[in-house]
Formats: structure tokens, C-alpha cells, sequence
């Protein structure tokens, strides 16, 4: 009979909170080893730590260069099979070279030349579009032409067909936002490939989409609609809706009313028209726009987040980390790291003369596992 080297490895080792180190005890870990069993006394500090320690690392990714290397991609790599997508995820320094931003999280520039059509697919994972600059991108959902214009959300959720096409004769480049890494862990996903071609009418470039006539009307629910499924059945999230729910929140405030989360600091959640609830089952987004020379309360949360800076400049701080920030950076915020901002944004960097930050997070699955805890200034609140 072959024995085979077994991979727990066990050592008695005199320590704090260990057994005396005895050659029983090594003679025990032997056995332990042989019927691949593992003691929880030697690994408890590891999976069960005081507080949550995240394998992925704060990490700043700046625009610029992002879009220097996706418009080099555009010039050598196809969009359809072989180059799925031109897709290019950012990869956190601490997972082990995996194309995830944290570890439930996937983030990517996308970057579609003048004229081309990124080919049909679906997946179970859920995901969504943010575009920080251009316009004249179309993306089909289900057969739907939705536009994509600078500020747009564009959620998703998994299982749909989709495709894109560029009506224009610029190049345009988005960013991507999924849960891959975490159906990845869960081995729960699944994939297909859908036509190499959409059709004329696909091909066609509304103002509004379908589902945008539908459900895009606020406070009003089609009454001919059923069940549209797990997450919202409005593709497009207009830019011109949610600056104007930022801005009005920061005149409310200044005119002794309220209305923002905080001095200085507007936020809004992208919800479904249909129940309110997130987006998307697995993914949480949200946009933030901090007045100048507003700061933010540090936070701490569990799970992770990835912001994208949509306008103006200021200082980030995620746990020991500090950057300064401009338009369409991108940035890791790890579970339970501490994260701040400071706005030094002005009339000459933002539309707006604030700073602008889209984020998003895998706050749903811990909601849902009822893992969700928040500290604020030292304060902390338990949601369960």
C-alpha cells in the first residue's frame, strides 16, 4: 500500500494558551495528522481573531495609467473570444497575483474601440457598469439598447444576456464591478456563451432604453409588471438624478435643514424602484460627494469596498494609507480598515466643486449572514 504524505503538519510548541509540549502530545499530533484532523487550540488566533484581518491590502490604482495600458490593449487585443471582453481586472497585492480587487470583489476597465461589439454572454455573477468618462457605448441587456453616458450606473444581475456596442468613432473605457471572487469561493457560478453578433434592432441607439420607459418614473410602479427577479429591473441610473439628489442634499444642509449624513458629506444608495432594497444581491452602490474642505469621520466596516473617484481631488486615508486623489482613481478599502476623506476639490477639478466617489461593496451577503458591524468614531454599532 502506497502511504502518502499527508498535508496537515502539527507542532507542539510551548506557548501561551498551547498544551505542555510533551512527547505524548507530539505523539497525538502524529495521529492527528495520519486521519487529517486538525485541533482548533493550535489555529484558533488564525480563524477565529479578535477582529476581522482581510487578506487584501488598501491599494490605490491611478486613472491614468489604467487608460494608457486599456488604449494599448485596444490596439493588440480583440474584444470577442480570445479576448474576452477587454476586460482588465484590478489585482490586489496580497491575493496572490488573482485578478480579485478584495476578496469578494472583482473591479475592471473595460475599453471598447470605435465601431466594435463586445459579444454576447451571460454569467451567474452580478455585476454593473460605471462610467467615469465618455459616451456612445450601448450596452444590449436581454435584448434592451441601454446608453452610457459619463455618471450612469448600469446594474445587472447575473444570468442575463448582455452585449456592447460603440456607435461612435471614439474609443470609450468603463468600469466593471462583480462578485467573482466571492461565487468563485463559493463555487456557485455558471457561464455561457451567447451570438458573436447582436441584431440591427440591438444594434439600434434609444435615448432611453426599455426598461428605462418602465421603471424610471420615481415612486411609480408599473402595474402591468411581474416579478422582474433578483435585483433592479432599471438598467440605467442617469447622472443627471443623482447629482441632483447630492446637490439639493447639500443646499438642505446649508440652509439649516439636514439631509446629509454628515457636515459636508452628501450620500446616496442606488436602490430598485420596485422594493427599495440594493441593487443587486451580492453588491451594494452608493455615490458620496464631499463639500471642500469637508473631512469625513474615519469608519470601520465589515466586508470590503472599492471606490472610483468621479470628480474633483482630495486625500484618501485607508487604514495606515494615505493618497491624494484625482479624477477616475480607483482605491481598495479592506474589511475593518479604517477609511476617511478629505475634499480639496474646487471649481478647476469638479463639475461640481466637491469631491465626488463612487463606491461600491459586498455589504449585502454580510447583511444578509448578519455579519454587518460598523464602528464609527470609536462608537460602535452592532446591526444585530
Amino acid at each position: 500500500m502506497t502511504v502518502t504524505e499527508s498535508p496537515v503538519k502539527l507542532n507542539a510548541v510551548a506557548a501561551p494558551g498551547q498544551p505542555e509540549a510533551t512527547p505524548a502530545l507530539d505523539e497525538l499530533y502524529r495521529g492527528f495528522e495520519q486521519e487529517l484532523l486538525v485541533p482548533l487550540w493550535t489555529e484558533i488566533g488564525d480563524l477565529m481573531p479578535a477582529h476581522p484581518r482581510s487578506r487584501a491590502v488598501p491599494h490605490l490604482w491611478r486613472w491614468e495609467n489604467l487608460r494608457r495600458l486599456a488604449a494599448q490593449a485596444g490596439e493588440i487585443v480583440p474584444v470577442g473570444r480570445g479576448g474576452e471582453r477587454r476586460a482588465i481586472a484590478l489585482a490586489n497585492p496580497s491575493l496572490d497575483g488573482r485578478p480579485f480587487a478584495t476578496p469578494t470583489l472583482w473591479a475592471a476597465i473595460q475599453y471598447l474601440m470605435p465601431g466594435e461589439d463586445a459579444p454576447e454572454h451571460r454569467h451567474t455573477q452580478h455585476a454593473f457598469r460605471f462610467v467615469v468618462e465618455g459616451s456612445g457605448v450601448w450596452t444590449v441587456v436581454g435584448g434592451d439598447p441601454v446608453p452610457m453616458n459619463r455618471g450612469d450606473f448600469l446594474p445587472q444581475s447575473g444570468w442575463n444576456w448582455h452585449a456592447h456596442h460603440n456607435a461612435t468613432s471614439e474609443p470609450m473605457a468603463w468600469i466593471d464591478g462583480l462578485d467573482i471572487p466571492f461565487q468563485y469561493a463559493t463555487e456557485a457560478q455558471f457561464f455561457e456563451f451567447g451570438r458573436d453578433v447582436i441584431s440591427d434592432a440591438e444594434r439600434s441607439t434609444p435615448e432611453r432604453s426599455r426598461s428605462e420607459r418602465l421603471w424610471a418614473h420615481p415612486g411609480l410602479r408599473p402595474l402591468s409588471a411581474t416579478d422582474p427577479g433578483p435585483g433592479t429591473p432599471l438598467l440605467r441610473y442617469r447622472w443627471a438624478h443623482t447629482d441632483a439628489a447630492l446637490s439639493d442634499q447639500l443646499l438642505l444642509e446649508k440652509e439649516g435643514y439636514g439631509g446629509t449624513v454628515e457636515p459636508g458629506h452628501a450620500a446616496v444608495r442606488y436602490s430598485a424602484p420596485h422594493t427599495g432594497s440594493d441593487v443587486l444581491p451580492t453588491i451594494r452602490a452608493e455615490f458620496h460627494r464631499i463639500a471642500r474642505g469637508a473631512e469625513t469621520a474615519p469608519v470601520r466596516e465589515t466586508g470590503s469596498s472599492v471606490y472610483q473617484v468621479f470628480d474633483g481631488s482630495g486625500v484618501v486615508t485607508v487604514g495606515d494609507r494615505s493618497w491624494t486623489v484625482t479624477r477616475g482613481d480607483l482605491f481598495v478599502v479592506p474589511s475593518w480598515e479604517p477609511f476617511s476623506a478629505m475634499s480639496q476639490a474646487g471649481s478647476t477639478d469638479s463639475d461640481s466643486g466637491a469631491l465626488d466617489l463612487f463606491r461600491f461593496s459586498d455589504a449585502p451577503i454580510f447583511e444578509a449572514l448578519r455579519l454587518d458591524r460598523i464602528q464609527l468614531d470609536r462608537i460602535q454599532k452592532d446591526a444585530r
